[in-house]
C-alpha cells in the first residue's frame, strides 16, 4: 500500500529543505525526496554561499535583508542543534564596483537607503584604502580573450564603488542543508534519499503524488518541485510547461579556486567583490584562497545543457578567462598554468530572466520553487515561509493568478507580493540577467 503524506517536496537542497521545514511546522506530514544520497549533495554543495544585501529594487533588498536575519539568528530559526555541527555566518563586507551598466549603483543605493542598510561610497582612493591590492583602473566593458583589448585598461580609474559592511558568507553550504534537515525532522518532517522521481501522479484533474524509479508510489495532494537543475524535467513530467511564460534551463558554471596574492591575508583582509567592470564576483576562501565566479557579461557564451545528468564537468577556457579578469582587479593574483586549475564545475537552475519562479502551476496541487540557482541561497529561509504561505492560500481556495497571495515578512515587517515571482510574468527587462551584478 502506498504511503500517504500531506505534501511531498522534490529536492533536498537548501531551498527544498527550508520549504519542507516550514510545511512541517504547520503540522503537515511532509516528505522531502532526493535522488542523491544525502541533503545538500546537489548544486547547493557547489554554492559560494554569499549573503549580500545589494539589489536595485527595495523589494529585492528587503528579501535579502529578511534572509540575512535568519542566518544571523540561525539556531533560533532551526529550534534544534544539529549534533554534526552548525554552520556559521562569516562577515566579510562586500565591495560593489560602479559601472555604466549598473547605472553607477544609483538604484542600488536608493534601495539600500529605503531599507536603512548602511553602506559607504568610495572613490578609487577609498577602494585602495579598503583593499590595498586593488588595481582601480577601469577595464570594462568585459571582453573575451580573443579580443585584442582583453586585459588592457579603458580608463585611468573606475567610477567608484560602494562598500556594504553587512555582507558575508556561510561557512559550509552543504552542512547548512543538513542543519535544516535536522530541524525539519525535529518537527515531524521525513527525508527519503536515493529516490529518483520518474512520474508525477494525477487523479481527478489534480496532483496526487509521485512514482519512483523502483516503482514505489507515494501519495500526497501537494507536490512541490524544488529539484534545482532537474526542475524542468519534473515540470515536464507534471505537464505544466505549456502554461508557463517563464521557464528554466540548467546552465553550466565554473568557479575558480586560486591562491591569494602573495603576502596578502585574504581570509582576514579580503572582501566579497561584485565587479561588473571585469565581469566577475569573488570572495575569500579558507586557506588564504580566492573563489572567483562569473557575472556572465554579455560577451560570454552561456553554456546551457540538455541533460543535467550528462554534461562536461571539465574546466574550459572560461576558467582561465575568469582568473585573468579577476587578476585585473587584484594585483599579484596568481594565474595557475595548464593542469593546475582548481574549483567547481556545477549547474545553475536558471530562469529566462534570472528571477526565480515561486508559484502554483496549471496542475492543481503542483507547486514550483525553481530557477533559484546562483542567487537565492541567501534567501532560502524566507523562500520556505513564502512557499508555505503560497500553498496554504492556494489550497484554501484563493486564485493566486488573479489575486496574488501576500505575506508580511517577520523581521523587516514588509509585505511580500508573491505574484512578482509568477510563472505567467513577462521577462523582466530590469533584471541584471546575471548572478550578482
Amino acid at each position: 500500500m502506498a504511503k500517504q503524506y500531506d505534501a511531498i517536496v522534490i529536492g533536498a537542497g537548501i531551498i527544498g529543505a527550508c520549504v519542507g521545514f516550514e510545511l512541517a511546522k504547520q503540522g503537515k506530514k511532509v516528505l522531502n525526496v532526493d535522488k542523491l544520497s544525502g541533503s545538500g549533495f546537489g548544486s547547493t554543495s557547489g554554492s559560494c554561499a554569499i549573503i549580500r544585501l545589494h539589489y536595485s529594487t527595495p523589494d529585492g533588498v528587503a528579501m535579502a535583508r529578511e534572509g540575512y536575519y535568519y542566518w544571523l539568528d540561525w539556531v533560533r530559526y532551526l529550534g534544534v542543534v544539529d549534533p554534526t555541527g552548525l554552520v556559521k555566518y562569516i562577515n566579510t563586507g562586500c565591495l560593489v564596483i560602479k559601472t555604466e551598466k549598473n547605472h553607477y549603483l544609483k538604484n542600488v543605493m536608493a534601495s539600500l537607503d529605503e531599507l536603512n542598510v548602511c553602506y559607504e561610497e568610495l572613490d578609487p582612493e577609498g577602494i585602495k584604502k579598503l583593499m590595498t591590492i586593488a588595481d582601480t583602473r577601469q577595464f570594462g566593458p568585459p571582453v573575451t580573450q580573443k579580443d585584442p583589448r582583453f586585459g588592457e585598461p579603458t580608463a585611468d580609474a573606475v567610477a567608484g564603488a560602494i562598500y556594504v559592511p553587512e555582507s558575508g558568507l556561510i561557512s559550509d553550504p552543504k552542512q547548512s542543508v543538513h542543519n535544516v534537515q535536522k530541524a525539519g525532522e525535529n518537527v515531524g518532517g521525513e527525508y527519503l534519499f536515493k529516490a529518483k522521481v520518474v512520474e508525477i501522479l494525477k487523479k481527478e484533474g489534480r496532483c496526487a503524488g509521485i512514482k519512483l524509479e523502483d516503482g514505489t508510489e507515494i501519495h500526497a495532494p501537494v507536490v512541490v518541485n524544488v529539484a534545482g537543475p532537474h526542475s524542468y524535467q519534473i515540470n515536464e513530467m507534471a505537464g505544466v510547461t505549456q502554461g508557463m511564460k517563464i521557464k528554466t534551463r540548467p546552465l553550466k558554471q565554473e568557479v575558480c579556486h586560486v591562491p591569494s596574492p602573495e603576502g596578502f591575508d585574504y581570509n582576514n583582509l579580503g572582501t566579497i567583490i561584485s565587479d561588473g567592470d571585469v565581469g566577475c564576483y569573488s570572495r575569500p576562501e579558507i586557506g588564504n584562497h580566492v573563489l572567483i565566479g562569473s557575472e556572465d557579461p554579455e560577451c560570454d557564451t552561456l553554456d546551457y545543457v540538455d541533460d543535467p545528468d550528462t554534461y562536461d564537468t571539465n574546466f574550459t577556457e572560461q576558467w582561465t578567462t575568469q582568473v585573468m579578469r579577476e587578476a585585473q582587479r587584484l594585483k599579484g593574483l596568481p594565474i595557475p598554468g595548464p593542469g593546475k586549475a582548481q574549483g567547481i564545475v556545477d549547474l545553475y537552475d536558471a530562469s529566462d530572466d534570472w528571477i526565480p519562479i515561486y508559484d502554483k502551476s496549471d496542475l492543481p496541487g503542483f507547486y514550483m520553487a525553481v530557477g533559484t540557482s546562483g542567487n537565492q541561497y541567501k534567501n532560502a529561509p524566507v523562500v520556505g515561509v513564502l512557499m508555505a504561505e503560497l500553498i496554504e492560500g492556494c489550497e484554501g481556495g484563493q486564485d493566486h493568478d488573479k489575486d496574488p497571495i501576500k505575506f508580511k515578512m517577520h523581521y523587516t515587517k514588509r509585505e511580500c507580493d508573491i505574484g512578482f515571482f509568477s510563472r505567467l510574468r513577462e521577462i523582466n527587462p530590469n533584471s541584471s540577467f546575471s548572478v550578482i551584478g
